[in-house]
């Protein structure tokens, strides 16, 4: 007999705007249970120090978590020089420092080299795997790990406050993969004072911004004031993590092929010209993911979803 999973079928995306001192992974758990939810999960963990967008997929939009993933991303961070830390920010131990400190003009004139694709080297303490150990537990051991440099895409870094002589205000849009902690600890070799950051807050992951975002005292607030079903408006259609993906809307026999993992024709005078990934509605509803090819979709991931 299988069984029963625990909790309710709940699904979409709801946007959590994190605080701090608080791991993505516990975010994501109370969250969870708040909607007493079966299954969730979340995209692009946040390190414990960061505030700003968490996007957490409920039920099937799990399915989707992948495409927001790799979209892009929008950073506001503070800096503050004449220190290197372990960690890259507050919380590691200084293994550098400087009296110097950067003017204006100083931090401006090298912005441009962080845009555009350029090579980064992640923090000793980061999430990359190296022999399949993540780097933050090697390096909880004590142990350095050499992190080769890959390739990331920063399409904008800009200084927005300087409120003191050792603190920068810096907002950066970058791509998958890219840590924040490695810009403003290059930046500050580069400058020759050294720097880590102090404060970060991710406001943007692919189509969800902090206007989507709610809080968990928020949401704590709706469930105590409207009772525990009213969170549900919270959510977002799966679909909206589909954003850059076009739609199809398919007839209700077509769906049903679809949703049994078959493929079918795309009808209609402009079915040779679709092709590549697409998502199929009917009545609405999502019901697959999938790839056109030759005016066929082929599905690649099913909604089971009532219609």
């Amino acid at each position: 007999m299988a069984r029963r999973k625990k909790g309710t079928p709940v699904h979409g995306w709801l946007i959590l705007d994190k605080s701090g001192g608080q791991t993505s992974t516990q975010a994501l758990g109370t969250v969870k249970r708040i909607f007493d939810a079966q299954k969730a999960g979340h995209a692009g963990t946040l390190d414990p120090l960061a505030t700003g967008i968490l996007p957490i997929a409920f039920g099937e939009a799990t399915k989707t978590v992948s495409f927001v993933v790799d979209g892009a991303k929008a950073y506001r961070f503070a800096v503050r020089w004449g220190a290197e830390t372990t960690t890259d920010d507050s919380e590691g131990e200084v293994v550098r420092s400087s009296p110097a400190r950067p003017t204006r003009a100083d931090i401006e004139a090298l912005l441009p080299r962080f845009i555009g694709e350029i090579m980064q080297t992640p923090p000793q303490f980061s999430a990359v795997k190296i022999e399949g150990q993540r780097a933050y537990d090697l390096a909880r051991e004590g142990e350095h790990v050499e992190i080769e440099p890959r390739p990331v895409v920063i399409d904008g870094l800009h200084l927005v406050d300087m409120p003191d002589d050792d603190t920068a205000v810096l907002e950066a849009e970058c791509g998958k993969g890219t840590y924040v902690r490695a810009i403003a600890r290059d930046l500050g070799r580069l400058l020759g004072c050294f720097g880590h950051v102090v404060e970060l807050r991710r406001t943007q992951v692919g189509p969800y911004a902090e206007d989507d975002a709610y809080t968990i005292d928020e949401i704590r607030q709706i469930v105590e004031q409207e009772g525990p079903d009213a969170v549900l408006r919270l959510l977002l259609p799966i679909e909206t993590a589909l954003d850059d993906v076009p739609a199809l809307a398919v007839s209700p026999s077509d769906a049903a092929s679809l949703a049994r993992g078959q493929s079918v024709l795309i009808r209609g005078r402009d079915a040779p010209m679709i092709s590549g990934p697409i998502y199929a509605t009917v009545k609405g509803r999502i019901i697959a993911l999938g790839e056109v090819e030759k005016g066929e979709l082929k599905p690649t991931r099913v909604f089971n979803l009532a219609v």
